[in-house]
């Protein structure tokens, strides 16, 4: 009894532990800076992404080719953001510190796609450099 206990508190804590990793990966990636010509492809006013945006962002992203494979895509941002739009549109009405906190978790998945997009034509940019100098 007590083997098994302590097999699902470590599950519990390795769980969590990777929560709280994954977040704060999602977190440091979307507080990158993000070029203007991303922004300007999904059509953002003074520089100010918000959650609204995400649903064009990972169209575009899926749009814009990965060249290295090895590379995930949006996955599980985009699973993030529909559990947090949908207990966002549950919820706004009922508990205003939580519609603020949701659109700041929106606009948080919408600055990392911006990111990787940026990320993606970036590299496909360089690339196309070194291959036209070859």
């Amino acid at each position: 009894m007590f083997a098994a206990m302590l097999v699902v508190i470590s599950a519990v804590a390795f769980t969590q532990f990777a929560i709280y990793y994954w977040r704060a990966v999602l977190t440091g990636v979307a507080a990158q800076p993000v070029s203007q010509r991303v922004l300007d492809s999904v059509n953002v006013d003074g520089d100010r992404l918000t959650g609204k945006h995400f649903p064009v962002l990972a169209e575009l992203h899926d749009l814009t080719p990965e060249l290295n494979t090895a590379v995930g895509g949006l996955g599980m941002v985009r699973a993030y953001f529909t559990i947090v739009h949908t207990a966002g549109a549950l919820l706004d009405d009922h508990f205003p510190e939580f519609a603020a906190w949701s659109e700041r978790e929106r606009v948080i998945c919408a600055r990392y796609a911006a990111v990787q997009i940026d990320r993606r034509l970036q590299a496909n940019m360089e690339l196309c450099a070194s291959l036209r100098s070859c």
